[in-house]
């Protein structure tokens, strides 16, 4: 591929993940829309923040967003994302069921959420901001000292922002899309790829500030039970990110509450943690590199990540094309929370 000019090759280099998402522009032309939603700057560069969407553009379809890349040294989320782009621009050539499908359903991509992160091989942003404490809300409860949240500055890790100012761009940028795009629609699932807690993939829903349940717990539960059953062998663990640590500035917080004030629609933040103990675990000398400690270095382990979530991406997918039926049934929502109250908050 050749560099725009102003892109220059030696970029790419550094982001190969920029490179692939440009490529898969390029190639998607006709049925995958991009946009520029964001810019920051980053290492002498202006590094766009892309949304891409494909589907239908019926303002009431279902929706389903993918993210990646919030934190800069997980590229894995990012790749994840770009595979699955890259999955379904392959089938479109032959594939008239998934034609049909994205004729009903509305898919949007933000694979390079945190670019300039990413290029500097840092968690936060340039200006040293960890995009996932950066929403203006704090947790109800006590959270762990650094980890959850601080405004002590950005040579600090978990670095929330200036106490006060508005939210980064790239954090800014995240909100805005997810607000015009997926509140307020009948249904709208978001899936956030990240890596880096546990030996087990994770999947995760909210609330990351408080350890209540939150109202749409019955409808998480059913999530959970429908691919449970389509896939029993899977290796997830379903769980309220709660149950792990609390963290102020949630975005995915942040969104959600928007969403019940709004009062309208169904949205299921959820967020892919992929357990990098593991491949730590498997090859120790990971360790010794900032990139190894949240992706997997052999090809064959990262081969091999690029599988297994595609199987859960494609789910949300059909999940959302098929709300009629799974959200069916006047006591399907009190039932099951109760089993979701008994399986995540019993010790609550």
């Amino acid at each position: 591929m050749q560099p725009p000019a102003d892109q220059p090759a030696m970029l790419y280099d550094r982001l190969p993940e920029l490179a692939q998402l440009e490529r898969l522009i390029a190639h998607g032309q006709g049925c995958l829309r991009a946009q520029t939603v964001a810019e920051v700057c980053a290492g002498g560069h202006a590094l766009p923040v892309k949304l891409l969407s494909m589907g239908s553009e019926r303002p009431d379809a279902p929706v389903v967003g993918f993210f990646g890349g919030v934190h800069g040294l997980e590229r894995i989320g990012t790749q994840v994302v770009l595979a699955f782009i890259h999955n379904l621009l392959m089938r479109l050539r032959w594939d008239p069921l998934l034609e049909h499908q994205l004729s009903q359903i509305r898919l949007l991509f933000m694979p390079l959420v945190n670019p300039g992160g990413m290029l500097q091989r840092r968690r936060a942003n340039p200006a040293g901001i960890d995009l996932m404490r950066n929403a203006p809300i704090n947790a109800s409860e006590p959270v762990a000292w650094l980890v959850g949240g601080h405004r002590l500055g950005g040579w600090l890790p978990w670095y929330r922002g200036p106490d006060g100012e508005d939210m980064a761009a790239e954090s800014s940028a995240l909100c805005e899309v997810v607000a015009a795009e997926m509140l307020g629609r009948p249904l709208a699932l978001a899936l956030d790829c990240h890596s880096g807690f546990g030996l087990r993939d994770r999947i995760w829903f909210p609330l990351a500030g408080s350890r209540r349940p939150i109202d749409v717990l019955g409808e998480i539960y059913t999530l959970k039970t429908l691919f449970d059953q389509a896939y029993p062998h899977h290796r997830y663990v379903f769980e309220p990110q709660s149950r792990q640590y609390l963290t102020h500035g949630d975005l995915w917080d942040h969104l959600y509450l928007q969403s019940r004030q709004l009062g309208q629609g169904l949205f299921l933040p959820l967020t892919l943690e992929m357990g990098s103990w593991n491949w730590v675990r498997k090859n120790p000398r990971q360790l010794f590199s900032r990139l190894g400690v949240f992706n997997p270095v052999a090809p064959h382990r990262q081969q091999r990540v690029m599988r297994t979530h595609l199987a859960f991406m494609e789910f949300l997918t059909r999940l959302a094309g098929s709300e009629q039926r799974w959200l069916a049934g006047h006591l399907r929502s009190a039932r099951h929370r109760m089993d979701a109250m008994h399986l995540w908050y019993r010790d609550a």
